[in-house]
């Protein structure tokens, strides 16, 4: 009985001979390779560019999430209400004592629930997914592997929250524009461009680093409470459905809400969208929001380097 052995060919080298081993082939691939040379701006940009496909798969959830509650507000006050003599109007002698014209309510909303957009996507954007990210599984350390400092990852996740917030304002902007009752038409006059793409970005970078301090300084089994202690207080005493101005009458209020930074995004869109309505002064809407960006940015960093390492 005769038996065969097969032949095994080796691999040709780097000159495309077959040599007699495989080691000059492999290294001569292994040298035209080229060197991984990772950086800050390309680790950040994949990071980034990772957020993005996922917004992008979840972007039907994310529309209607974000469309639904500015929708369904805009058209039962200024659809639904005016249709049926309920509208409102800011005007009359306590306006003018505020320094306000008379304007129709889906004037005051334009700002208003843009503000609004900006605070919930911005801190939701970033602290759920915080949330899952430090729970038991640890999928955050997989981030945390990336060869970038751990500040870095938290400004990415900040960078995500804020362009998130960012966009979720412009969507809304259109739908406070279009859906109205005859004659409710808001009366929005743009009068500074450059001005209101900065409050934009500044308001959603704020909203992002408030959210990434909730989001590690937070029990993640007591989350809920986010909704009832810090969201839903902070949009209803947001100046969204007033100006700060027409709380002349209840000065206490007026200085209280002065703590909610959601007070002076609002008033920031006011004074550069609809300028007909009494507003704030533009140095202490900006003082606050710059201020507020820094402030919160840093300690929110320092709370989510601290969270991972630990």
């Amino acid at each position: 009985m005769t038996s065969t052995t097969p032949t095994i060919t080796p691999p040709a080298g780097g000159d495309g001979r077959a040599g007699p081993g495989t080691a000059p082939g492999i290294a001569a691939l292994i040298a035209e390779a080229p060197v991984p040379q990772p950086t800050l701006a390309r680790t950040f940009a994949a990071m980034m560019a990772r957020e993005f496909r996922v917004l992008r798969r979840n972007a039907v959830g994310t529309f209607i999430r974000t469309v639904m509650q500015p929708l369904l507000f805009v058209f039962v006050f200024t659809y639904v209400m005016p249709k049926i003599g309920g509208g409102v109007m800011f005007g009359g002698a306590g306006a003018a004592a505020a320094g306000a014209t008379s304007v129709n309510f889906a004037t005051i909303l334009v700002p208003g629930l843009m503000a609004s957009m900006l605070l919930m996507q911005g801190i939701m954007a970033v602290t759920f997914p915080l949330v899952m990210e430090f729970s038991w599984q640890r999928t955050i350390e997989d981030r945390a592997l990336a060869p970038v400092p751990i500040g870095i990852l938290a400004m990415q996740k900040i960078t995500a929250g804020a362009a998130q917030a960012f966009i979720g304002a412009l969507i809304v902007f259109p739908i406070v524009l279009v859906v109205h009752a005859a004659g409710q038409a808001p009366h929005v006059h743009v009068t500074n461009w450059p001005m209101l793409a900065f409050i934009l970005v500044t308001a959603s970078l704020l909203t992002a680093s408030l959210g990434l301090l909730l989001g590690t300084v937070m029990d993640p089994r007591k989350m809920q409470m986010l909704f009832a202690a810090v969201l839903l207080p902070a949009t209803m005493l947001g100046c969204v459905y007033y100006p700060w101005a027409a709380l002349h009458q209840i000065r206490w209020l007026q200085f209280l809400v002065l703590i909610n930074p959601m007070v002076y995004m609002s008033e920031g869109l006011r004074a550069v969208l609809t300028p007909g309505t009494a507003h704030m002064p533009m140095w202490a809407i900006l003082t606050v929001l710059v201020g507020g960006t820094a402030v919160f940015g840093y300690l929110g960093t320092r709370t989510f380097t601290r969270r991972v390492l630990n």
